[in-house]
C-alpha cells in the first residue's frame, strides 16, 4: 500500500535577515524540509539524497530563527552522527550550534536518569551494563535459582539476554516474543517470568541497569511524574530524530514524550532503509507517523547525488515490489553510466575469482582498494573470497568484527575500573576474583558473599567510605581464601585496588587519579595475570591493552570512560587493520547491514542466492520478506559508478555433495535493460597482460566486455 504525502505551502521567510542563503545552499525539497515551520514533520529522505546535509541546515536555521541551541535535543544512533552534524552546523552559524544536545538515545537517557533516576525510587549513581555483562547477570539469576540443573533443556544466558531485551523493546509481552521467536521454549514461560522479574532484581539490588534499563526507566520517569516529564520535556523546544526509520517501540515512545511540551518534532528517515527488525526497530512506526502525529506534513529528497542512474532504475525497481512504502523515486543529474551486472558464475570459486580479478583491474585503473567493497547478506558467504584474496595478497577488512570492549582481556581490565567505580557490582567482582590464581568458583562465590556483608549489600554503594569497605574486605579474607599462597595472590589484588580509590593528588571536579593513570595502574597488576591467563596468543592481544589506555586519555573521569565504552565500543578490528595498511587503504569487505551509511566506487554483491537473499529463515512472513528486499536496496545504493551482483550456479555441501542454486527472487525476471545478465567463461589472458598470478589448477574466468 503506498503512502500519499500531504503537500504544504512554503512558510514564508522570517523577518529577520539570516546569515545563511538556504535556497542557494540546498535543492528545493532539501530547503522545505530544513525550513519547514514548527509542529510535526517527516522527512523521507531516500538513499544518497543528504540527508545528513538537511538535517544539519535545519539545526542551523533553528537556531538563526531564534531557538536557543540547548532547547534543541539531536536524537541520533551513534555518537559519530550527532558529533558530524553539530560540528557541521557549527561551522555553518559560528559556532552556535555547538551548544545542541546532541547525543544516541542512549546516552541522552543515561544524562536524563542521572539527574532524575530518584523520581522513580533508583539512585544517580549506578552502573551500566554492556550486552556481555548482561548476559553474566541473567546468569547469575539463572543459577541462583537452579534453573542451570533442569533435566530438560533451558535456554541459555545471551538467548535468555535476547528473549528479555526483544520483550522490552518491542513493548510486548515475553510469551509472545515466546510464539514468535522461541516457540521450543514456551513449556517453560512460568520458570521465564520468574528469571525474568529475578534478573531485574539481581540488577535493582547490585546497583546496575542495562542498555534496555537506559529506555525503558526513561520512559517510566517521563510517563509516571508530571515534574520531571515537564523538566526534561520543557527543555526540548525542537526534537530532532535521524534514522527514524531504526525506532523500535521504547524509542517512539520516548519521542513522543520528549515532544510533549511544545509539539515540535522533526524526524528523519527512510523506510526503504529499515533493515534492524532483528534488534526490535519496527518499520511501522515511520509509516504510521501521521497517524501518531495527526496533521503531521510528510516531505520527501528525491534527488540523489551518489548513483548513476542505471543503478538508481535498478534500485526503484526492486522497491517497487515492497508491499507498504511511501512513494518515492530517486534520480540524479548525473550523466552517463554503465547497467548494473548479474554475473552467473559456476561455483563459489569461480566468483571470488571474478571478484578479486575485477577489484585488481579496477585498483590499475586508478579506483583505490577502499572505494571498492564487497557485500554480502552473511560472514559465512566472503570465507572463499578471504581465501582468495589472501592468496592473492590483496589487502582487506572485513567489516562487524569483535568489538574492542568486547574482547574478553578488554574486559578484564574494565572489570577493575567497574569495582573502583561501584563496588557493589557483583559482575565485576566475579570476574575480577576469578582471574586471582586459585581463586575457584566456589572461593569467589565465598568473596563475593563476604564483600556483599561489609558494603551492606547497598545499591548506591558508589561512595569512598563502601569502596574502601570492599577493599578492606578484602584485606580481612584470609580464612576465607584456601591456603597462604591464595591469601598473597588477593593481597595484590588489594594493593592494585587501593589507589584507585584513595589516590592522591585529587583533580577538581574529577576523580582521585587521571583516568589513564589508574588504566595503567590497573595494567601493573593485571600483565602477569594476562600472560599467564591468555598464554597462547597474548602477544596478539597487547595491542588493544594499549589501546584502552590511549582511550582512557580522552576521558575527564572514570565514569565517562565505562560509560563511552558501555554505550559506544570501538570496533577495534576495523581501526586496527586500517591502521596496519598505511600504504595502501584496504579492499572493504562488509556484511550489508554493517555498510549501512557508507558509499564505494565499485560495489560487488556476493552469493545474491535465493535462500541468503532473501535468507530462508525471514521468509516466513511477507514483513520478514520485505526486509530482506530493503536489504537488497540499501547494498544497491551503496554503489557510485558501479555494481556487479554475482551468484554461484552450484554449491557445496557437507553430507549431499553439489547442488543446484537459484538466483534471489528479487532479481529473477528483472528486465536486461535495467540488470545486464553475465555469465563467466574460462579463457586464459596472455601471461603478459595478467598482473595477478596465475591459478594454480585453472585460469581466471575472462570478463565479458558490458553489452556482449
Amino acid at each position: 500500500m503506498a503512502r500519499r504525502f500531504v503537500l504544504q505551502p512554503r512558510a514564508p521567510a522570517p523577518p529577520a535577515a539570516l546569515q545563511i542563503d538556504y535556497a542557494e545552499a540546498l535543492d528545493p525539497q532539501q530547503h522545505a524540509a530544513a525550513t519547514a515551520p514548527g509542529g510535526a514533520t517527516l522527512i523521507v529522505a531516500g538513499a544518497g539524497t543528504g540527508k545528513t546535509r538537511t538535517l544539519t541546515y535545519r539545526v542551523a536555521y533553528l537556531v538563526e530563527t531564534g531557538v536557543k541551541p540547548e532547547q534543541i535535543a539531536l536524537l541520533t544512533f551513534t555518537r559519530r552522527a550527532a558529533r558530524e552534524m553539530i560540528e557541521r552546523a557549527g561551522a555553518l552559524l559560528d559556532g552556535r550550534c555547538e551548544r545542541v544536545r546532541g547525543g544516541t538515545f542512549h546516552a541522552f537517557c543515561l544524562e536524563t536518569l542521572r539527574v532524575h533516576a530518584e523520581a522513580i525510587g533508583y539512585p544517580r549513581r549506578f552502573g551500566v551494563l554492556d550486552a556481555a555483562d548482561a548476559a553474566d547477570v541473567v546468569d547469575l539469576a539463572r543459577t541462583r535459582m537452579g534453573l542451570h540443573t533442569l533435566p530438560t533443556r533451558f535456554p541459555k544466558k545471551r538467548t535468555l539476554l535476547a528473549m528479555f531485551s526483544a520483550a522490552t523493546n518491542r513493548g510486548i509481552a515475553l510469551d509472545d516474543v515466546l510464539t514468535e521467536d522461541y516457540p521450543q521454549y514456551a513449556g517453560h514461560l512460568d520458570l521465564l517470568l520468574d528469571l525474568q522479574r529475578a534478573y531485574a532484581e539481581t540488577k535493582r539490588q547490585t546497583g546496575v541497569v542495562d542498555y534496555d534499563d537506559l529506555l525503558a526507566l526513561t520512559l517510566r520517569l517521563l510517563t509516571e511524574s508530571d515534574d520531571a516529564r515537564r523538566a526534561v520535556a520543557g527543555r526540548c523546544r525542537h526534537v530532532l530524530v535521524d534514522e527514524y526509520q531504526d525506532v523500535n517501540a521504547l524509542q517512539a515512545d520516548l519521542v513522543e514524550q520528549l515532544q510533549s511540551a511544545h509539539g515540535n518534532l522533526t524526524a528523519v528517515g527512510d523506510d526503504a532503509q529499515s533493515i534492524y527488525g532483528f534488534r526490535g526497530a519496527d518499520v511501522g512506526h515511520i509509516l504510521d507517523f501521521g497517524k501518531r502525529y495527526n496533521g503531521a506534513r510528510v516531505l520527501k529528497l528525491e534527488h540523489n547525488y551518489r548513483s548513476t542512474q542505471p543503478i538508481l532504475d535498478f534500485a526503484n525497481h526492486v522497491l517497487a515490489g515492497a508491499r507498504e512504502k511511501y512513494d518515492k523515486r530517486l534520480f540524479t543529474d548525473r550523466e552517463g553510466g554503465d547497467r548494473p551486472a548479474l554475473v552467473q558464475a559456476p561455483d563459489d570459486d569461480w566468483e571470488s575469482r571474478f571478484v578479486a580479478q575485477v577489484v585488481l583491474d579496477k585498483r590499475e585503473g586508478g579506483v583505490a582498494l577502499d572505494r571498492q567493497a564487497v557485500l554480502f547478506r552473511s560472514g559465512w558467504c566472503s570465507y572463499a573470497l578471504e581465501a582468495e584474496l589472501t592468496w592473492r595478497g590483496v589487502p582487506f577488512v572485513k567489516y562487524g568484527g569483535l568489538k574492542l570492549a568486547e574482547a574478553a582481556h578488554v574486559k578484564d581490565v574494565v572489570a577493575h575500573l567497574r569495582v573502583a567505580e561501584n563496588p557493589a557490582d557483583a559482575v565485576a567482582w566475579n570476574r575480577v576474583l576469578r582471574l586471582v590464581e586459585g581463586v575457584g568458583p566456589q572461593t569467589a562465590a565465598r568473596l563475593l558473599d563476604w564483600i556483599s556483608t561489609a558494603t551492606g549489600g547497598a545499591a548506591d554503594a558508589g561512595g569512598p567510605q563502601t569502596g574502601g569497605a570492599a577493599v578492606h574486605a578484602l584485606r580481612s579474607a584470609d580464612d576465607i581464601v584456601p591456603s597462604p599462597a591464595v591469601a598473597r595472590n588477593v593481597a595484590r589484588l588489594v594493593e592494585a585496588l587501593t589507589p584507585l580509590r584513595d589516590g592522591s593528588p585529587p583533580r577538581p571536579g574529577g576523580d582521585a587519579l587521571a583516568p589513564e593513570a589508574q588504566v595503567e595502574r590497573v595494567l601493573a597488576y593485571y600483565r602477569p595475570v594476562f600472560e599467564r591467563v591468555y598464554a597462547d596468543d597474548w602477544p596478539q592481544r597487547e595491542a588493544d591493552l594499549d589501546a584502552v589506555a590511549a582511550l582512557a586519555a580522552q576521558h575527564r573521569s572514570r565514569t565517562a570512560l565505562l560509560e563511552s565504552l558501555a554505550l559506544d565500543p570501538l570496533d577495534w578490528s576495523q581501526e586496527a587493520a586500517e591502521g596496519a595498511l598505511k600504504d595502501e587503504a584496504p579492499l572493504v569487505l562488509s556484511t550489508i547491514h554493517s555498510a549501512k551509511g557508507l558509499e564505494f566506487d565499485t560495489v560487488f554483491l556476493l552469493h545474491a542466492l535465493d535462500g541468503v537473499l532473501p535468507s530462508q529463515y525471514a521468509v516466513r512472513d511477507q514483513d520478514g520478506e520485505d526486509e530482506e528486499r530493503r536489504l537488497l536496496y540499501v547494498a544497491l545504493t551503496r554503489a557510485e559508478t558501479e555494481l556487479y551482483c554475482s551468484y554461484p550456479l552450484a554449491q557445496y555441501r557437507r553430507g549431499t555433495g553439489q547442488f543446484l542454486t537459484e538466483p534471489s527472487r528479487f532479481l529473477s525476471g528483472v528486465p536486461e535493460a535495467l540488470l545486464e545478465p553475465w555469465s563467466l567463461v574460462e579463457d586464459a589472458a596472455p601471461p603478459e597482460a595478467a598482473d595477478a598470478p596465475a591459478l594454480p589448477e585453472s585460469p581466471p574466468p575472462a570478463l565479458p566486455g558490458r553489452g556482449g
